[in-house]
């Protein structure tokens, strides 16, 4: 049985029927944390808003990533740090970048922190599993993810996310991640063998952050992800019933709107500043690396 309701039909509910789940990736969790207005126009809105063209960042990060991917699916003989050269030059990605030269230069950054990266990879010891989806279900709450390699280290599973971000890492930057928490979890749940140590390997300075999560630990991220998804599934009744004039996604303004991809969607996030160009956060590595001495 349904119901209509601003337009979309609606499931009716039953007195007995257990709870709707709701369905999301970690980054979409995020997203409503973040600022309600982009959550909206990236996941309700029909249709979509046209997003700006992607940033040269992500296209770096991008190739890196596919780059680490597709490494461990080269024959053996060929599972060398030096592949990851040629790895890096047909995974690039041209978009973004100010021109030619600047993309070129970028490819070439590409290439020294995979192949240096991948020199501290023993090519022998094939990971449990790579860009691997991973889900669990918890009360009401659906996560699902993908996760960039899975190790298994002499019994102990280990969840490892690429970071290729120009800035460094903080030491509370694996600890506190919501993201890596619910991975951990998910592979807990799917391998049946606890999982508690996650790892963010920043490739472009050769860096790793770990943290080991105590059960204790997992279970109050996995309890904070779930209040993020009962307060998002609250707006989205909303959005269902009243559409785009619901109340309950207002923007959060500061610094990020000069990022965003919807900005031109925004006016409050036009306010907040000029918008920054494609290559803006390259520009700003290059610009750092300058300034040390």
């Amino acid at each position: 049985m349904t119901e209509v309701s601003a337009g979309r039909p609606v499931q009716a509910e039953f007195a007995g029927m257990p709870p709707k789940l709701y369905a999301a990736s970690p980054s979409r969790l995020l997203a409503h944390v973040d600022c309600p207005r982009r959550y909206r126009m990236q996941y309700l809105d029909k249709p979509r808003p046209e997003q700006r063209p992607q940033r040269a960042h992500t296209s770096f990060g991008l190739a890196v990533h596919n780059a680490l991917r597709d490494w461990w699916d080269l024959p053996r003989d060929r599972r060398t740090a030096s592949a990851g050269r040629e790895l890096v030059r047909t995974s690039w990605i041209d978009v973004g970048f100010r021109d030619p030269e600047q993309s070129g230069l970028w490819r070439r950054r590409a290439q020294e922190h995979v192949v240096s990266y991948l020199g501290g990879v023993d090519p022998d010891d094939p990971p449990r599993g790579i860009e691997r989806t991973v889900s669990f279900v918890s009360g009401a709450l659906r996560v699902t993810g993908r996760i960039d390699r899975l190790d298994d280290r002499d019994g102990e599973l280990v969840v490892v996310d690429y970071k290729t971000s120009q800035k460094p890492l903080g030491t509370d930057d694996a600890r506190t991640s919501l993201p890596m928490a619910l991975y951990a979890a998910a592979v807990w749940k799917m391998f049946r063998r606890p999982c508690l140590r996650v790892e963010l390997h920043h490739v472009t300075s050769g860096e790793v952050v770990a943290h080991t999560h105590t059960p204790e630990s997992l279970t109050r991220k996995v309890d904070e992800a779930k209040s993020i998804a009962r307060d998002a599934q609250r707006a989205d009744a909303d959005f269902a019933e009243r559409g785009v004039e619901s109340q309950l996604f207002p923007p959060v303004v500061g610094p990020i709107c000069t990022w965003c991809d919807f900005r031109a969607h925004c006016p409050e996030g036009q306010a907040a500043g000029p918008e920054k160009s494609g290559w803006a956060a390259l520009e700003a590595a290059a610009a750092s690396a300058l300034q040390k001495p």
